[in-house]
């Protein structure tokens, strides 16, 4: 059994991961830490376990094999670095820290500790993810020209029931989340576009300000390649009904998913199927791969590494540190520049 403490309910998804935890055979939650203590022991009482008031305490107990860190993004990097040297494996949610430097200290506690990280990147398990991938590896597209991901939904638009939206106000708080949409929702169209394109050479962002807050609400960042390819991250929190697309295109063709039905459809020239230059429906489409909670638990268990994982997790961050520069300087930033 593995025993993990969650270090804070500080993130909407954090109720997601308790009971994934909870769900799961092989775990059980046996404590936790918050950086607001009444809202760490409202949520320890309702699991029935005991709530530490420091997190050096919660850290030096023997019965706690990991930590399931929900803290704000700005105090990420004191938080997991303070568990890797405690020797606790590490399930985080997305971005791991505001900057790559953060990042890789991070990552270097992790590895000198030889703890296990897992980082939550859920849309890369989906079934249309993996089908997007065969696709592409197929050269089905030609040669690639332009990824587009957006996701979006009204989290800051005011509504009689919620006056300031329904996203928690911490949301909205600069110096915590070290950003805004982009930073939170917009990493799943960030890291599903590096997937499909790799890394860019520079970055350019522009942010919106719709609902008046100190974080953007509305954000559109080009990733520029040197072959000419070109993708497109869009992010939003005042959209009601905008839908979750990914668009891909090439020389030979395109497909899209999301727009609006969760249907994977696909055109093409090449001869064959689904070729004849007709639109087609992608039918089968894989199942979902394990979540990353259970990757991580997997990782535990067998004493594996979440080597791809990590890796996009760690770039993701590179990309999020540069969107932000760039919408700061209103100017492209490279990403060579960016790693130095």
């Amino acid at each position: 059994m593995i025993r993990v403490a969650m270090v804070s309910f500080w993130h909407v998804h954090a109720r997601d991961y308790t009971r994934q935890a909870l769900e799961h055979p092989d775990v059980e939650i046996v404590a936790a830490w918050d950086e607001e203590p009444e809202r760490g022991r409202a949520q320890a009482n309702k699991l029935g376990i005991p709530f530490y008031d420091t997190l050096d305490e919660l850290l030096a107990q023997s019965t706690i094999d990991g930590v399931i860190v929900d803290t704000p993004t700005n105090i990420h990097h004191d938080v997991m670095i303070a568990a890797a040297n405690a020797g606790k494996h590490i399930f985080t949610e997305k971005v791991i820290a505001p900057t790559l430097h953060e990042c890789d200290e991070i990552l270097s506690a992790i590895e000198r500790a030889g703890v296990k990280l897992t980082v939550s990147l859920p849309r890369l398990n989906a079934g249309y993810t993996q089908a997007i991938q065969d696709i592409l590896a197929n050269k089905l597209l030609g040669t690639l020209t332009q990824v587009r991901v957006r996701v979006s939904h009204n989290g800051a638009i005011p509504t009689q029931e919620n006056p300031q939206g329904w996203l928690p106000p911490h949301f909205f708080n600069l110096e915590q989340c070290a950003g805004g949409v982009l930073i939170d929702f917009g990493c799943h169209p960030m890291y599903l576009t590096r997937l499909f394109l790799g890394l860019p050479e520079s970055v350019s962002a522009s942010f919106g300000y719709i609902t008046g807050r100190e974080v953007e609400d509305n954000a559109v960042v080009t990733l520029r390649y040197p072959n000419g390819q070109l993708g497109i991250v869009e992010a939003g929190f005042v959209n009601r009904f905008s839908p979750f697309t990914i668009e891909v295109h090439g020389t030979e063709g395109s497909l899209l998913y999301g727009t609006p039905e969760n249907k994977l459809l696909i055109r093409t020239a090449q001869s064959g199927i689904p070729g004849d230059d007709a639109w087609h429906e992608i039918s089968t489409i894989p199942t979902d791969r394990p979540s990353d909670f259970e990757q991580w638990v997997t990782h535990i268990q067998e004493g594996t590494t979440a080597t791809e994982n990590i890796q996009i997790a760690r770039e993701l961050t590179m990309l999020m540190e540069a969107a932000n520069l760039s919408a700061r300087t209103d100017r492209p930033v490279s990403l060579h520049a960016q790693a130095q």
